[in-house]
């Protein structure tokens, strides 16, 4: 990794100039009696580093407003006293609620802006997160030199401190593990290093110090000159592990845990093609007989199914979990066991008799393609055509047939169902590229003709919520368990195929796609590669939507329930490695699809009403205000024992209170609790800096090393 050539500097401001800065008169020896209003807005001051990136997109995850400043931008703005505060009906307002900076001073020694923005954050109480900085005086810290460490931590068990989990981080069980995926890519540098004497330091996050007994300081607060900062000595990037783990405490202190936006874990999976049977890879011919990836048609389907034993297992593995799987359900599949075998179906007895224990949603009765009608004579498949060239569509009536019949078999069988959720076969109906370039033109009709408001998308290739008809999409994220494998050695096979070279025997698809990151340097042990080397990445991908407030189900099929039941691993080690990181009052959110799809919807209506500043919200004491277009849904993180009116806002989650309460258009204002952290009461003259600190720009090293490219890695 590329060191950083950035310097980060610390400005020493003299009294008058700080006051100058924020706009009081001089001379000013006391606090203004007003109390003043702050905005619930972070400012960013960015400059095209990862750690700040990181910071805005939880941010935006969570639907929390901001303010950028880029400070590679020639055009930016000046951040001056007026840009941060001003008067509104004569009570003084701070703009914003927290600043966020790339370091601990990113300008140039003696510049204005840090000098306006120390007196801003001194005047009103504001909170400052130094993104990513090293350890020195200036911040509260030893020099790294001194005891210390500079260098990698990938591997290394950092952990939360005793202040930590009473303070911003209480979310989190204590372990903070950072990633190591690769032995040979550095993937996470930091700075370690103990509290400088005197300082005023209180460490949050801490990791041992090689060679030493100590732990030195990763995440920590730093009082001085009537300022706060949280002070950052690693470089992380959005998808790492770590960085996800600590984004929620990060946002929390710089907010003091008031603000607009919330974020929760979220963690379900749907189970498709329950009562019908899956297609089987055939090693040999690395296809799948039965579907349409055989070239002719070639090899002797055998096919996968659940037998009761594995209906009985998914019900118990279920109670032990505290976790429902959502059965995405074909009833012919049930018809036509029956009819081969002399009307018996052990699997769907069980089902049935268990069925409350489980989540349904209909998957269409035969799990019929949905698109344009499949030429299967040539592979990969295309879109037959009519005899003017057209596109050969599915029609409106097979849809609604595939549709109604599998809702009523459904009903027949006393399945609890919600009838506006749906799940096409294959995601069909909708653009699948490069064959089908557009949704089936029948399909919007249909699915507003059944009362269908929630349709599945497939997330790698339809990964926003759309409207089609009546219906949102709510997307879905593929699990990389396969649909046709019920044997660990027959999913190895597959994953070598998909992975590795022409030369080493696979299909070069891999080899072919220069984006791929996934590629196989060698062939996977058909007897171990599943459990070493597949498990471990799914799951890890898998925990990474769960740790990033994304509420989007996973999908896997019935096959991976059957045989050697290959989901399981994948999903304890998802559950498993969660609860081994969080806090029981931060619990997993397993929702059903119709619930997502409000998440999500709700969500795009919030994010577009504050894109178009439609929503303003500040606090002003103990009660914060906010301001939304009628009809909205606002959502804000509160400290629990905040009220809205005579009723308590929100629900508990992660030691505060969230949730969403419909805008009528007028304020809604939230009383918060006598326990929340105080707001500013008054206008404070800037104190000076102490006389001895240290001079600008001193002790800066030649480089800070920025680490962990902004790369989902999946």
């Amino acid at each position: 990794m590329k060191r950083s050539k950035r310097s980060i500097r610390t400005t020493v401001l003299s009294v008058g100039a700080l006051i100058a800065a924020a706009g009081l008169p001089a001379g000013t020896a006391h606090a203004d009696t007003t109390t003043p209003r702050v905005d619930l807005r972070v400012l960013v001051v960015a400059d095209g580093g990862p750690a700040v990136q990181a910071i805005t997109a939880e941010l935006d995850s969570a639907g929390t407003p901001y303010t950028q400043v880029d400070l590679t931008k020639p055009g930016r703005p000046t951040i001056d006293a007026a840009f941060l505060a001003d008067t509104v009906g004569g009570r003084p307002r701070a703009k914003f609620q927290a600043v966020v900076l790339p370091n601990d001073n990113p300008f140039a020694a003696g510049s204005a802006e840090m000098a306006a923005l120390s007196a801003y954050e001194q005047t009103y109480q504001i909170p400052q997160v130094d993104a990513y900085t090293y350890a020195r005086p200036q911040v509260g810290l030893q020099y790294f030199v001194a005891g210390g460490y500079a260098g990698s931590v990938d591997g290394v068990q950092a952990g939360i401190t005793a202040a930590g989990r009473s303070g911003p981080f209480g979310y989190l069980e204590g372990a903070v593990p950072f990633e190591d995926n690769s032995p040979t890519v550095g993937e996470s540098y930091a700075y370690l290093a103990q509290p400088a004497p005197g300082a005023d330091f209180t460490t949050y996050v801490d990791a041992p110090i090689p060679g030493t007994a100590r732990r030195g300081s990763l995440v920590g607060e730093y009082k001085h000159d009537g300022r706060r900062e949280l002070v950052v000595t690693f470089v992380y990037n959005r998808y790492q592990q770590q960085y996800r783990l600590l984004a929620r405490g990060i946002v929390e202190w710089m907010t003091g845990g008031v603000h607009l936006g919330a974020s929760r874990n979220y963690f379900s999976v749907h189970v498709d093609d329950v009562f019908a049977a899956d297609d089987r890879w055939d090693t040999k011919l690395n296809c799948t007989p039965g579907d349409v990836d055989c070239a002719g048609g070639g090899g002797t389907p055998n096919p996968i199914r659940m037998t009761a034993d594995d209906a009985e297992y998914a019900k118990n593995w279920q109670a032990g979990r505290n976790f429902t799987l959502d059965m995405v359900y074909n009833g012919a599949g049930s018809l036509d066991q029956r009819e081969d075998n002399n009307g018996v179906d052990l699997l769907a007895d069980k089902l049935q008799a268990d069925r409350d224990k489980f989540r349904w949603v209909n998957h269409t009765y035969t799990h019929a393609f949905l698109g344009c009608e499949q030429d299967v004579s040539v592979v990969p498949w295309r879109c037959a055509a009519n005899p003017d060239g057209s596109t050969k569509w599915v029609s409106r009536s097979t849809i609604d047939d595939e549709i109604v019949l599998n809702r009523l078999w459904g009903q027949s069988f006393g399945l609890p169902l919600q009838n506006d959720e749906l799940v096409t076969g294959e995601h069909s109906g909708m653009a699948v590229l490069p064959q089908q370039p557009q949704d089936n033109p029948n399909l919007a009709a249909s699915l507003t003709g059944n009362g269908i408001k929630w349709v599945a998308s497939d997330n790698s290739r339809d990964p926003e919520l759309r409207q089609v008809g009546s219906a949102s999409t709510v997307a879905r994220y593929p699990m990389n368990v396969y649909y046709n494998v019920g044997k660990a050695a027959e999913a190895v096979d597959e994953y070598n195929w998909i992975y590795t070279s022409r030369a080493q025997g696979g299909s070069g698809i891999c080899e072919d796609h220069s984006d791929t990151t996934t590629c196989l340097t060698a062939p996977l042990d058909t007897t171990t590669g599943y459990a070493q080397k597949i498990v471990p990445a799914e799951t890890r991908t898998a925990l990474g939507h769960v740790l990033a407030n994304d509420p989007k189900p996973h999908f896997i099929h019935q096959s991976n329930l059957a045989e050697e039941r290959l989901a399981y691993p994948v999903l304890n080690g998802v559950i498993d490695g969660y609860d081994a990181l969080f806090d029981a009052n931060t619990p997993l959110v397993n929702e059903r699809m119709k619930d997502i799809g409000n998440e999500l919807r709700r969500r795009a209506a919030w994010k577009s009403a504050l894109q178009a500043g439609q929503v303003t919200a500040y606090r002003v004491g103990d009660t914060v205000t906010v301001t939304a277009p009628a009809g909205l849904d606002v959502t804000a993180t509160l400290p629990a024992g905040t009220r809205l009116g005579a009723a308590a806002f929100g629900s508990p989650y992660a030691g505060r209170v969230s949730g969403w309460t419909p805008s009528a258009g007028s304020a809604l204002e939230l009383a918060l609790p006598s326990s929340a952290p105080a707001a500013p009461s008054a206008v404070a003259a800037p104190r000076p800096a102490p006389a001895t600190a240290p001079a600008p720009g001193t002790n800066v090293p030649p480089a800070v090393r920025e680490g962990g490219a902004d790369t989902d890695r999946r």
